[in-house]
């Protein structure tokens, strides 16, 4: 301030004294964040006129200091730049930005500043990916200058908000300038509110590491954050934080991997795809099971109506592809595929289809996660992971051992529909809750149980029924040298003249007598009937307590639905007793 040559600072500033110099701009920055509005006047307007000197740094290039270590020019003229920012934060009124842009002359040097920074910075990174090729060395050194120069750019953006000519002159050079597009393009704004109830806009760079995080992580994050209190969603957002980094880290290195990235980026098709099958696969086989049963001929107007449909949506497909059109497609197919190749090959290629696909899936998955690079406990403890080779698994049940193991695949849906999955978080979170709850119910349950064997034990009578006796001519496989002896045993209520013989029994006849016999217990058991349809259940108190659980919990109006209803004229000796 004593020379009054602002142009000449690099002159007294060198490898000796920077550390000082970076060391006050950092003090005097911390003295102006809060807001302190005091402190802030007392910079701008100090009678040593500090502020031109701050803005100087920024300004003029510091030699000699910049020909020997351009990074400590870098931190300089970032920590002086910060400063600026800090003088004006927070102020309803624009008189600081002035002060700044009266020592701004012409109103352009900030952009050209911050430009050079740029190209020096993008310069010295080509040079040094042909001496060295460590990717992460490359970024931090490229990054050092796209900081700073970040900083001028978000410096110039506030003060532009109190100079007209220097915003329409941001607006055209970010057009036509790389440096100004980059940091335009990685820029963003919020509004935050102040303890005074003031709207306050905050301008902040955006990483370019940022650009690697996926849709699909996004949704993830905006869907799960915890939001049961005020601040809950940025207290857990950041302890996604490092999971977060780790992943943007794994997509920059993705890149490199062109074939796995086409993959990684289908992921969400790969997942429709596949909960697609599974509800055409639990269709065909909830009309069609059991697959024994012979398929009509299809009409041949059908023929021509499906034929029609494959062609009209294969068409539709070509000229404006959509979800439905493909749906109609395949299914049109697959009903194509059912009449000419048969039900069984049909599902067992759709089978096959969807193993492969949900195979592309947890490509793409470990792809998009970064699974290879990180460590077998991460890995089984991941549950996204283990839910994903577990519905693989299912696929190749269905495929391998019953078509019913298709059933579980539907609930996918659960996972897919952020609004069931919040349903079951819900119920999760409160497990401890609904386990306490449950306890006490059986608690409760084991008392009246209890009760009720010392007291209305004769009134637990359980009405059964017997299963029926069901006969199917094809299950009869009984070889003529044991046919006699079977019925001797199973039919000896029959007259000796109702007897087939060793010689003449055929499986026709021992049917015909199997059935005259149930008819004719049927006939005679019916006297008996009334006291064969009532059971004890309560001779025991575990018996007791496996009634009321059972009976109690599934009747609506509980155990009392299926106790004896006493006669009024009984005494009723349990009710005195309450």
């Amino acid at each position: 301030s004593q020379t009054g040559l602002l142009g000449l600072l690099g002159n007294y500033i060198n490898e000796d004294n920077v550390d000082l110099i970076n060391q006050a701009l950092i003090t005097l920055t911390e003295y102006c964040q809060g807001p302190c509005h005091d402190n802030q006047d007392a910079i701008v307007n100090h009678e040593s006129n500090g502020i031109d000197i701050i803005i100087a740094i920024v300004l003029n290039d510091i030699t000699p200091l910049n020909q020997k270590n351009y990074d400590l020019v870098l931190e300089l003229k970032d920590n002086a730049s910060k400063l600026l920012l800090a003088v004006m934060e927070s102020r309803d009124d624009s008189t600081n930005a002035e002060r700044i842009l009266r020592n701004i002359t012409p109103v352009s040097q900030l952009l050209d500043v911050g430009c050079q920074i740029y190209a020096r910075g993008k310069q010295q990174d080509i040079e040094s990916k042909e001496i060295e090729n460590d990717e992460e060395v490359n970024d931090n050194t490229n990054n050092v200058a796209q900081t700073v120069g970040h900083n001028m750019y978000i410096l110039t953006y506030q003060l532009a908000r109190h100079n007209r000519e220097l915003e329409m002159l941001m607006k055209h050079r970010t057009l036509n300038d790389e440096a100004l597009s980059y940091y335009h393009k990685h820029t963003s704004e919020i509004e935050i509110i102040r303890h005074d109830r003031s709207i306050e806009p905050i301008v902040f760079p955006v990483p370019q590491l940022c650009e690697f995080l996926t849709n699909e992580k996004k949704q993830k994050v905006f869907l799960t954050c915890e939001q049961d209190e005020q601040g809950s969603k940025v207290k857990d957002f950041f302890e996604k934080f490092s999971e977060i980094f780790e992943e943007m880290k794994w997509q920059r290195k993705l890149r490199h991997q062109p074939t796995l990235y086409w993959f990684s980026s289908q992921m969400s098709l790969w997942s429709d795809i596949a909960f697609n099958f599974a509800v055409l696969i639990n269709v065909l086989v909830a009309v069609f099971y059991p697959f024994n049963k012979g398929l009509k001929d299809l009409d041949s107007r059908a023929s021509v109506a499906i034929w029609s449909s494959l062609l009209i949506t294969l068409i539709a497909i070509l000229i404006k592809p959509n979800a439905t059109s493909i749906r109609m497609f395949f299914v049109a197919g697959i009903l194509r595929s059912i009449y000419s190749v048969g039900l069984g090959p049909t599902l067992w290629l759709m089978g096959a289809i969807q193993v492969l696909n949900k195979g592309i899936f947890l490509v793409s998955f470990m792809g998009n996660n970064g699974t290879f690079s990180k460590s077998r406990y991460e890995n089984l403890t991941n549950f996204q992971l283990v839910y994903h080779v577990g519905y693989i698994m299912l696929c190749i049940l269905g495929l391998c051992a019953h078509e019913f193991f298709y059933s579980l695949l539907l609930l996918d849906v659960v996972y897919r529909e952020d609004t069931l999955w919040n349903v079951i978080q819900c119920v999760v979170r409160n497990a401890k809750s609904v386990i306490l709850t449950a306890v006490f119910a059986v608690i409760i349950i084991y008392l009246f149980a209890i009760c009720g064997y010392l007291f209305i034990q004769d009134d637990f009578l359980m009405e059964v029924q017997e299963k029926p006796l069901a006969i199917d001519d094809q299950s009869v496989n009984i070889t003529l040298n044991n046919k006699t002896d079977i019925l001797s045993a199973i039919i000896p209520t029959i007259n000796d003249n109702e007897y087939c013989t060793k010689d003449n029994c055929t499986n026709g006849t021992i049917i015909d007598h199997i059935r005259n016999v149930t008819q004719a217990s049927t006939v005679l058991s019916e006297e008996e009937a009334e006291n064969e349809q009532v059971e004890r259940a309560c001779d025991t108190l575990f018996m007791c307590i496996v009634t009321t659980l059972n009976k109690g919990l599934r009747n609506g109006g509980g155990i009392g639905d299926v106790l004896r209803q006493p006669s009024s004229r009984v005494s009723q000796t349990f009710s005195y007793m309450i």
